[in-house]
């Protein structure tokens, strides 16, 4: 299972794309896989202060999961201050965790602060993408988004995860559509697709998805009309 085979996730993606309801769901997956294992998510969204992994901090501490949370969300400051709780991860090897990055660039950024950090830790960088948001769209522009996360972070990517979804709308083929488009871009990037991620509710016919590995979800961040 994508989300058991290191001891750190790191989620990074284009705005819309999903990262904190992947983060969330994926942590709360590897509870259930790992009972009794030190388990962390940490929040390092720079910029959006909306539909991050903070606002399941109730589901989170209901499964014992650690939640570290930034001192500079929504805030306008040049260079964030990461949280020192987050370098637990780092310096306590019987932890496992996730840090999902938001802010795109900026947000990437992030990663490059932490290089020497993370270079030595066993850590994957996973690129959530949503191809039915704007700047996703297509392959090409797959790629260049990809291009330019790993140009701010300083790291290549390791995966895609391929989110398409339009909420409550979402069906299989939109699904199939963005994986589709995912890899095509991997022809580009060689970067490859990991897992598709789907929300309970949503019929996967057999056969439709060429990944094999598919990644199931529950809402967990829930959205303002």
């Amino acid at each position: 299972m994508f989300y058991l085979d290191h001891r750190l996730s790191i989620i990074i993606g284009a705005y819309g794309s999903g990262k904190s309801e992947i983060a969330v769901n994926m942590s709360l997956a590897q509870r259930k896989a790992l009972p009794g294992k030190k388990l962390l998510i940490a929040d390092l969204d720079i910029v959006n202060p909306f539909y991050r992994s903070s606002d399941c901090a109730s589901v989170l501490k209901d499964a014992d999961i650690r939640l570290v949370t930034p001192m500079y969300a929504g805030s306008n400051v040049d260079a964030p201050v990461l949280p020192p709780d987050m370098f637990v991860i780092f310096d306590d090897e019987s932890y496992q965790g996730i840090f999902d990055i938001g802010g795109e660039d900026m947000g990437a950024l992030v990663l490059g602060s932490l290089r020497k950090r993370i270079e030595n830790a066993d850590a994957v960088i996973y690129m959530a993408v949503n191809s039915l948001r704007p700047f996703t769209s297509d392959a090409e522009q797959i790629a260049v988004m990809t291009r330019e996360l790993e140009a701010a972070a300083g790291f290549k990517i390791d995966g895609y995860i391929n989110n398409t979804n339009l909420l409550e709308e979402t069906t299989a083929e939109m699904l199939a559509e963005g994986e589709s488009k995912i890899l095509e871009a991997s022809k580009i990037t060689g970067v490859p697709l990991v897992v598709n991620c789907a929300m309970e509710g949503v019929e996967i016919p057999e056969g439709i998805l060429k990944t094999p590995e598919l990644f199931r979800m529950s809402r967990k961040i829930h959205y303002a009309y």
